[in-house]
C-alpha cells in the first residue's frame, strides 16, 4: 500500500484547504484511514479517521466542527476538508492506514509522506 498526500499550502487564518490522500494497492472496508499532524517540536497528533466502509467518522476535539473527512472509494482517495483554519493548525499533515479505529498513531501501518499546512495570522 502506498499513500500520497497532497493539497497543503499557505492560507490565512479563517481560510480553508482540502487535503487529499490517494491510496494505491488493495483496500478493505474494514480498514480505516487516519489523518495526523505534527507541528515542529511537538508530538504527532491525531486529527480524525474514517473507514473505507460504512461507519462513523471520529475527530479530535481541537478540529471538531471545523474539519471533515470524506472518501471516494472509486478513486481510493480520502479527503480532509479544513475550514476556519487557525494558526495553531499549522503542521505537517499525514494520512495513514490502520486496521481499526484509533487515535494512536502506532496502530497505523502505512503512512503518506506528509504535506505542509501553514496558517498565517
Amino acid at each position: 500500500v502506498q499513500l500520497q498526500a497532497s493539497g497543503g499550502g499557505l492560507v490565512q487564518a479563517g481560510g480553508s484547504l482540502r487535503l487529499s490522500c490517494a491510496a494505491s494497492g488493495r483496500t478493505f472496508s474494514s480498514h480505516v484511514m487516519g489523518w495526523f499532524r505534527q507541528a515542529p517540536g511537538k508530538e504527532r497528533e491525531f486529527v480524525g479517521t474514517i473507514r473505507w466502509g460504512a461507519g462513523t467518522n471520529y475527530y479530535a476535539d481541537p478540529v471538531k466542527g471545523r474539519f471533515a473527512i470524506s472518501r471516494d472509494n472509486a478513486k481510493n482517495t480520502v479527503y480532509l476538508q479544513m475550514n476556519s483554519l487557525k494558526p495553531e493548525d499549522t503542521a505537517v499533515y499525514y494520512c495513514a492506514r490502520g486496521r481499526s479505529v484509533s487515535s494512536d498513531y502506532r496502530t497505523y501501518d502505512y503512512w503518506g509522506q506528509g504535506t505542509q499546512v501553514t496558517v498565517s495570522s
